[in-house]
């Protein structure tokens, strides 16, 4: 995995990491929240006894607190309708562990961030096997769940993902094979360049496409590891890029886009995917 680099908020008017401050539950299902600097940590814990110890870990950010967090959990039914719509095809809901988060600040709660946020769960309610299709899907309120996979580990089951901003969570079983999912996440970075390609350095925005082109092109002609080695290019020039090459901050307000971390979350999952093809898991 890539290094992370802090990013500095001072573009965006933005200052001072959070110090370390014990909160309150942010709701009856989510115990123990804690805020020590950048990082939050909670337990999950739900009817029919299924928990899970849940961390987020911001670059940096500001008026970072449970209440302006906004986090939520809850029991959902693997068969319910309107989630599977949500999902791609041959991707369902684990029975053994059927549980929505939601991460959605409070507009008002003046929380702010820098570059990525990462989530990841661990629970002892699924198992960790060699070729495991459990994966972390994200998704905006409402709206179609994608993979964000950026690790799994052993220790029962641990999974951790990448993000520019916040929204739904599941844990899916993803039964697609593992070459539609990179083709699905290629197309994934390369829409969200393109949408944003205004935002970005005119330089910076060129050696980006370079990058995705040339790991498309890598890919299709069975070249992983070159495909490995230009996603990997990518993702540093926009851990190098400062806020005013790629604008990289959210704040509750959703008044700006946190271009430069949606781009390198985007970035972290397709290298995930490819590596498993890599490795042939």
């Amino acid at each position: 995995m890539l290094h992370r680099r802090s990013t500095v908020l001072a573009a965006a008017g933005l200052a001072a990491v959070v110090s370390v401050v014990p909160v309150a539950p942010a709701t009856a299902d989510v115990l123990g929240v804690t805020v020590e600097g950048n990082t939050v940590t909670a337990e999950i814990a739900l009817a029919g006894g299924l928990d899970a110890d849940l961390t987020i870990v911001f670059e940096q950010a500001i008026g970072l607190s449970a209440a302006n967090l906004g986090l939520d959990a809850e029991v959902v039914s693997p068969s319910d309708l309107s989630l599977a719509a949500r999902l791609p095809q041959l991707a369902s809901i684990p029975a053994a562990f059927p549980v929505l988060l939601t991460i959605e600040p409070p507009a008002t709660g003046g929380l702010s961030f820098a570059g990525t946020v990462t989530v990841e769960l661990y629970t002892h309610d699924l198992v960790y096997t060699a070729g495991t299709p459990l994966r972390l899907f994200s998704a905006p309120a409402g709206g179609a769940f994608r993979d964000v996979t950026d690790e799994i580990s052993s220790g029962s089951y641990r999974v951790r993902g990448s993000k520019g901003d916040f929204s739904e969570l599941l844990i899916v079983a993803d039964a697609r094979a593992v070459d539609a999912v990179i083709g699905e996440k290629l197309a994934r970075a390369e829409d969200l360049l393109a949408v944003h390609w205004s935002a970005i350095d005119p330089n910076l925005a060129e050696q980006l496409d370079v990058q995705l082109a040339s790991a498309r092109s890598a890919w299709q002609n069975g070249q992983t590891v070159a495909a490995l080695s230009h996603v990997e290019a990518f993702l540093k020039k926009l851990e190098k890029a400062t806020a005013a090459e790629a604008p990289n901050v959210w704040r509750s307000a959703r008044d700006l886009d946190n271009v430069g971390g949606l781009l390198r979350a985007a970035g972290e999952t397709l290298h995930f995917s490819l590596t498993l093809k890599r490795t042939g898991l």
